[in-house]
């Protein structure tokens, strides 16, 4: 078998990642893994912009308040201040690199035209107009692959972490790397390293309806359970308000941006309706936005409700939301004289791999940044566009952390066991793969959406049971294929976030159960840590009985 060694693995190829993997580089050798092509990413896809606070009128203070008011009382406040306050600099440090943010009236944001969102009590959201995830990642990726001590794995997925618990060696259980998977040609190898950062993004997929790409199957939150880490507030799941509604469109956003720049919610007829859920109105936080529609939508049977920006004008709309306009254009949607129909859809993890600022978690060596992560800043709901703002400062805290540390000085010599083909045969079922996958995240759009109970709970936690024996049983018998991996990882996710939510006897930020729609008067995190006992028994199962490829 394959064994590659380098100094840091880095899983995944978003802000997370990148940034990372250019600190990282100016420490050592560095190898980005990423499971489809290197553009591929939550990041790419990102269009509202960075939260900062840049403008005279603005305060770190208020930043902070806005994160915690909309956070519900889970968010940690020492993590919120730490991470407002480091802010700035990062802005500056993107700036450097190349990132052109849109410029605006010079007076109060020192050049930039900042986005106001909901939730924010200032305009402070930099951005590249519509499109600032796209233009964030074509930045970094242009650093990364100028620099030769930085590699990037396309088409590399991840299977699972291998540890020295696993491996039976004495002393402090450390991750030593992990097993990945070459999609294009089926090969089975392993990196190894003194430090593996876990950069792989959301889940988002785990639902029905999702703005995420088909990437986000929660890979690194499911693998780092599976190696016994615990996992913190996985029922607080974000859906974004505004997923464009159209039979032909697939997981397109109607930036928050939009409501920021005017935009009202309404019904067919242009009746509003937010007013009576909050007197923000439009500009609400998420999680209330996402459950007025859900409600305004199940209350009237109609399919969807509606977006009308149409006074702001053609010009403006095409100068500030270009890919907006002519997105929906290509759908028939003129948004400069038609109503915009929207729907909510998953979005964001709030929740994740318990972690600290500087990407430190329970297990030596593994570190996580990014939306895999959950390190305090977003509580119960996150406040829009603070998530690339978490990433560029959780991945400099990170290398800064990392540069004081000093890696085993045996590493290299650890041995890795061979993957083991054993009797594994190539499958002659996909459809079995395809119907779970499908069943699967209908469960969870049905059971586990914007508005719970008990009850939808409970048949979702028997169906996500059942489910998840049958793909261990197939995971065990079949040749490794990334489609069941991811399949194997949306269920972990699946089960994660049932757990979570049956925890959880209250409503609070984006978890809203029929059963307890209080709020306790104190706020604990959900955390589960299980201990990595199915983790070590399926590798063993691979390697020992020889029963998985």
């Amino acid at each position: 078998m394959k064994i590659i060694d380098t100094d840091y693995l880095v899983v995944g190829s978003g802000i997370a990642g990148l940034m990372s993997a250019l600190h990282l580089g100016e420490l050592g050798r560095v190898l980005i893994a990423t499971k489809k092509n290197r553009a591929d990413s939550n990041t790419n896809y990102a269009q509202g912009g960075i939260a900062c606070v840049v403008a005279d009128d603005d305060s770190f203070d208020e930043h902070v308040q806005d994160t915690l008011r909309a956070g519900a009382g889970m968010c940690d406040a020492g993590v919120v201040r730490e991470i407002v306050r480091k802010g700035p600099a990062r802005i500056e440090e993107l700036a450097g690199l190349g990132l052109h943010f849109a410029e605006g009236p010079a007076s109060g944001g020192h050049g930039y035209d900042l986005g106001k969102e909901g939730g924010h009590s200032h305009r402070r959201v930099l951005h590249c107009g519509d499109i600032t995830g796209r233009r964030v990642e074509e930045v970094l990726l242009e650093r990364v692959q100028a620099r030769q001590n930085i590699d990037i794995l396309e088409h590399s997925m991840m299977i699972d972490l291998i540890t020295t618990g696993w491996l039976r060696l004495d002393g402090e259980n450390r991750c030593t790397g992990a097993y990945m998977l070459n999609e294009v040609n089926g090969e089975i190898f392993a990196v190894r390293a003194p430090y593996t950062i876990l950069a792989t993004g959301g889940g988002g997929k785990v639902y029905l309806y999702t703005s995420n790409p088909d990437i986000a199957t929660g890979d690194g939150v499911a693998i780092a359970w599976r190696a016994g880490l615990p996992v913190k507030n996985m029922e607080f799941i974000q859906f974004h308000p505004t997923c464009l509604y159209h039979p032909q469109a697939k997981s397109f956003l109607i930036s928050e941006a939009v409501r920021g720049e005017g935009a009202r919610l309404v019904h067919a007829d242009g009746s509003g309706f937010m007013q009576k859920y909050d007197q923000r109105g439009e500009l609400a936080s998420r999680d209330i936005v996402a459950r007025a529609i859900d409600t305004e939508i199940k209350t009237t049977g109609a399919r969807c409700v509606y977006l009308d920006i149409r006074e702001r004008g053609e010009p403006f709309l095409r100068k500030r939301f270009p890919a907006i306009y002519e997105t929906c254009l290509r759908f028939g949607i003129n948004i400069a004289r038609d109503l915009i129909p929207v729907v909510p859809a998953a979005h964001y993890f709030c929740g994740g791999v318990a972690a600290a600022v500087n990407g430190e978690t329970a297990l030596p060596g593994l570190l996580a940044v990014g939306e895999v992560a959950c390190t305090g800043l977003h509580g119960a709901n996150r406040l829009a566009s603070n998530s690339l703002l978490e990433a560029l400062v959780c991945a400099f805290e990170l290398a800064q952390h990392l540069q004081a540390q000093c890696p085993p000085a045996d590493f290299k010599c650890l041995d890795i066991p061979a993957w083991q083909s054993g009797d594994a045969v190539p499958s002659d079922e996909a459809v079995v793969v395809e119907h779970n996958w499908n069943e699967m995240r209908t469960c969870m759009w049905d059971y586990v959406g914007i508005v719970r109970s008990d009850k939808r709970l409970d048949r979702a936690a028997r169906r996500i049971h059942n489910l998840r024996r049958e793909i261990r049983e197939y995971y065990l018998n079949y040749l490794v294929t990334a489609d069941t991996l991811e399949l194997r990882n949306i269920s972990a996710i699946g089960e994660l976030v049932v757990r979570s939510a049956l925890r959880r006897r209250e409503s609070r930020g984006l978890h809203f159960t029929l059963d307890y729609p209080e709020t306790a008067d104190t706020a604990t995190d959900t955390v589960i840590n299980d201990p990595p006992g199915g983790h070590i028994q399926e590798l063993r199962d691979r390697q020992i009985v020889c029963s998985l490829a």
